[in-house]
């Protein structure tokens, strides 16, 4: 099974929203060029910039007629009622009151979490939704899962965004080590691609279809965004083992396959 893992894409609209939609588009275009092509794919949050039912609107103009199964994660960019309201009890995101749910791949779990805080730009969790993932994990125990998220939930040397990653983070780890069958946790948020174990599984952290942190390792001084490669990731499972590969976008290359 294949699984392309995107992240961070900000949708907006107005005279800054061309860079954010291209962004996106060249790289669902470039996952239609991979050959074989993957079973499915994860975007794991911040999918619009200001959480605005106009800018849902947009998305659903790039994804709409993506041809592979997509699965849409909440990040602290995003509105859960908007996002709701444009795609819930779809496809994208089958969960109606809640913005966390599962799906049932042949040959893994998909399972996306809400650490959306309104208002913070920090993530969390909490306990019911901790809960039902601990029930979810041990529905299928012998099939491989994914559990994704928004918000890395570990500390990554980068002192602005480590302050604002998952505020909860022990409490998953909890869950995730009670399943060996998490064979990655998928996460976005820093806009750099990062690797590093996780509670007996390995967490990868995508990069942005759109723009990409400095990576500023001192609490000192002022981080922002640089012009670096766009990109994403692709899990290759095979049976209980996963390999991850980065996949280039701006600077691939490769052909862009149509969308």
């Amino acid at each position: 099974m294949l699984v392309a893992h995107l992240s961070d894409p900000h949708i907006t609209t107005g005279a800054l929203a061309a860079e954010p939609a291209s962004g996106l588009h060249r790289a669902l275009c470039r996952v239609l060029a991979l050959d074989p092509r993957p079973d499915c794919v994860v975007i794991t949050g911040d999918l619009v910039e200001h959480a605005r039912p106009d800018e849902y609107a947009v998305l659903c103009e790039v994804i709409g007629r993506f041809p592979l199964p997509l699965h849409l994660v909440t990040g602290n960019h995003d509105g859960r009622e908007s996002l709701l309201d444009a795609f819930g009890d779809t496809p994208l995101l089958p969960a109606t009151e809640c913005a966390y749910y599962a799906v049932d791949h042949p040959g893994a779990t998909i399972v996306a979490l809400d650490s959306l805080q309104p208002g913070d730009a920090a993530g969390h969790l909490g306990a019911e939704q901790l809960g039902w993932l601990d029930e979810t994990l041990a529905r299928r125990p012998d099939v491989p899962v994914f559990v994704c998220l928004h918000h890395p939930p570990i500390p990554v040397g980068i002192p602005f965004l480590d302050a604002i990653r998952l505020t909860d983070g022990d409490e998953l780890a909890k869950v995730v080590a009670r399943h060996p069958q998490v064979v990655r946790v998928l996460a976005g948020h820093l806009h750099r691609p990062v690797t590093a174990g996780f509670a007996g599984s390995t967490l990868t952290v995508a990069p942005s279809t759109y723009r990409q942190s400095d990576l500023c390792m001192r609490p000192d001084r002022a981080m922002g965004y640089l012009a670096e490669p766009t990109g994403f990731l692709l899990h290759a499972l095979t049976g209980a083992e996963c390999v991850t590969h980065t996949v280039p976008v701006s600077h691939a290359a490769a052909l862009l396959g149509g969308s």
